[in-house]
């Protein structure tokens, strides 16, 4: 099997893709970026030089992800969410220069196996976003996201925690958590969960 890309993409030769990745209508893939295997990059979407992605990655319509991103196996990318890469965006320098490569220094953000950011969410490098939390639609993420976390506003704050199949968790007793579509249970400890089978 070898991956499917859309005659009206630019992927640029230097790309390694992954057995059954597919990129579809207009999408654009720079230099020395990575995908996995059997990945989806959808239309009109980005993915800057040297970006890293994971397995079973689905990079949906129109987003962005600026280098150096990295993406772990399992991640959403919901429709037009940007990843940025600029800690002191300027087109110009202080003496009105045009900034050029070696005028910044990029800066990524990190997304953990199995984590999704919704449709139109922003996450302003550099962030981590931890392993199974979700990013709501339209949130702004600013500060790091724990595992299991789910985060929405802008700036965006932590609500409450969501189990492997994205559903909010329901408090059993303190400290105690259970995931009301699968029955799984997580403990919660100084600010942290992890799941009880793991």
């Amino acid at each position: 099997m070898t991956a499917t890309i859309s005659p009206s993409s630019d992927v640029d030769e230097s790309v390694e893709l992954g057995d059954g990745t597919r990129v579809w209508h207009l999408a654009q893939v720079r230099e020395g970026a990575r995908l996995g295997s059997d990945c989806v990059v959808g239309r009109g979407a980005y993915i800057g030089p040297g970006v890293v992605i994971g397995d079973n990655v689905k990079i949906q319509n129109h987003a962005l992800v600026y280098e150096p991103a990295r993406l772990a196996s399992g991640v959403f990318v919901g429709p037009a969410a940007v990843l940025t890469n600029d800690l002191h965006p300027r087109a110009v320098n202080p003496d009105g220069r045009l900034k050029g490569a070696d005028d910044w220094t990029s800066v990524g953000v990190t997304v953990e196996y199995g984590a999704s950011l919704g449709a139109r969410s922003v996450c302003v490098a550099p962030v981590r976003i931890g392993r199974w939390a979700m990013v709501a639609a339209g949130a702004v993420v600013t500060a790091d996201v724990p595992d299991f976390a789910l985060v929405a506003g802008v700036p965006a704050r932590q609500l409450g925690w969501v189990g492997e199949a994205g559903v909010r968790l329901e408090r059993l007793a303190t400290g105690l958590w259970r995931c009301p579509r699968t029955g799984a249970t997580y403990t919660e400890e100084d600010g942290t969960l992890r799941g009880d089978a793991q």
